[in-house]
């Protein structure tokens, strides 16, 4: 055995049967890690501290996340220890190509925070700006992700997210592949990706674990159904108020008889009811499990049927606003849903005043938001806005697996052209293809990557080297 001379030679020789060993050499970075329950080793002598992570914590175990369940993926879920929230991300992509970055935010809570990102996936542009916006952060207190997200968000007066969250693993995984950058933070079940678009809000973790052709009619109820939670208030508002001519005299009829006993407008019976609707549900949400769900439902039936049976409301509204409500729990994210929860109340004081003109105006107003909107310089209403053909095959409808080639970028960002020619790593021609036509100037360029999860004898990965010509006036090449 070598004999030990100090003790930065035996923290080269590794000596210390500990996963989680540094050294240290000033005074002030042996602090803070005392602070955290780490243990400080100090030899008479010597220059260099030896700092070991020994420290056991009670954690929460891996569960199956309450607010994104599947029926077929997988059930893990992140919890409130980073250590361990790591551990689910690498057991999933076992590869160099994965980069995990750490840094520590707040000044007196000095939160560890992990940027993550796939090399050669991920926009340089949006690593960047991801980093320069966190290093901006001058908080004493960092306790959650949210805190992270309201320093670094693009507009953070807009009711739609501009960052999305999620509990599950395997969604932060296809999103590294997409591109994005992920934002895990210490103490916090919730990790964060960007840049995040309009139409991923829309989209559930069952997309993926099902086939195509239910994926696809799920998504049409779902769409359909975010239209009903923004519209149908506003829309049953307006036409019993100022258009009553386009709705059927036997229909309108009905309308007329059960509004006879009730005292109020329309548009102030619809606004209270769902006043009461959303009371009712934050009620539910802070109730304990149990019990929350029951005092929901059976209040929503009490209430309701008690008020039409005063005569204080009509029947109709009560239908309206539960088939709103219903619609409303068809959004998967609930962070994505509460931005439509808002609007609501918007479009119904707009349907108010002057009927289908205003509710155009809302609806109008609502997309010239959208389509201004920039996630880490990403436009938010992308593919649409601007139109990218390749990314649409995942937006409202889902393609199947096999008619997706190559690997998805969600960052707003795709090299446009043709391929003239395929080659592998060696060189050797594999496949030509001539150009027929006319075609505008256009340049040669090579494009290299590694095509994790394709098989090649020895390495386990294939690099082909494709030959395109691209138009030099593409905007998003």
């Amino acid at each position: 055995m070598e004999k030990i001379r100090n003790l930065a030679q035996a923290c080269e020789l590794e000596y210390f049967s500990v996963l989680q060993s540094k050294t240290a050499t000033t005074y002030i970075d042996v602090i803070q890690p005392i602070l955290k329950s780490q243990i400080a080793v100090l030899v008479n002598h010597e220059p260099l501290a030896l700092l070991v992570d020994m420290k056991k914590s009670e954690n929460r175990g891996v569960e199956e996340p309450s607010l994104e369940s599947t029926l077929r993926g997988p059930r893990e879920g992140f919890n409130e220890s980073l250590q361990l929230n790591l551990t689910l991300l690498l057991k999933r992509i076992p590869s160099h190509l994965l980069k995990l970055e750490t840094l520590e935010l707040g000044k007196i809570t000095r939160t560890s925070v992990v940027i993550a990102y796939m090399e050669g996936y991920v926009d340089p542009s949006v690593l960047a700006e991801v980093k320069a916006r966190i290093a901006k952060i001058e908080a004493a207190a960092v306790l959650e992700s949210e805190y992270i997200e309201e320093y670094i968000e693009d507009s953070p007066f807009s009711p739609f997210p501009q960052i999305q969250n999620t509990e599950r693993p395997d969604v932060i995984v296809s999103c590294l592949f997409e591109g994005k950058v992920a934002i895990m933070t210490d103490g916090a079940p919730c990790a964060l990706f960007v840049p995040m678009t309009f139409w991923v809000g829309l989209q559930a973790a069952d997309d993926y674990y099902e086939r195509f052709i239910y994926v696809n009619a799920m998504r049409m109820v779902r769409f359909t159904f975010s239209l009903v939670s923004l519209l149908a208030p506003a829309l049953y508002v307006t036409l019993t108020t100022f258009h009553q001519g386009m709705i059927p005299f036997v229909l309108m009829s009905s309308i007329a008889i059960a509004r006879e006993t009730s005292p109020f407008p329309t548009a102030i019976e619809t606004i209270l009811m769902e006043l009461v609707f959303e009371g009712l549900q934050e009620a539910g949400i802070r109730l304990p499990n149990r019990i929350g769900p029951l005092v929901s439902i059976v209040g929503a039936l009490v209430i309701g049927q008690a008020a039409v049976q005063a005569g204080i409301i009509s029947a109709a509204i009560v239908i309206v606003v539960s088939a709103t409500g219903i619609a409303s729990y068809a959004i998967p994210r609930y962070s994505f849903g509460i931005a439509f929860r808002l609007l609501r109340f918007v479009m119904l004081v707009l349907a108010s005043t002057l009927g289908l003109f205003r509710m155009a105006v809302g609806i109008m107003g609502i997309l010239i938001h959208l389509v201004s909107m920039k996630s880490f310089g990403v436009p938010y209403f992308s593919p649409v806005a601007p139109r990218l053909w390749t990314q649409m095959l995942d937006m409202i409808i889902r393609a199947p697996k096999r008619m997706r080639i190559g690997r998805s970028n969600s960052c707003g960002r795709a090299v446009q052209g043709k391929v003239t020619a395929v080659e592998d790593h060696k060189g050797n021609l594999i496949r030509s293809f001539p150009l027929r036509g006319k075609t505008s100037p256009m340049r040669h360029f090579t494009f290299k990557r590694n095509c994790p999860g394709s098989y090649s004898p020895g390495t386990g990965s294939l690099c082909l080297s494709v030959r395109m010509q691209r138009n030099e006036a593409s905007p998003h090449g």
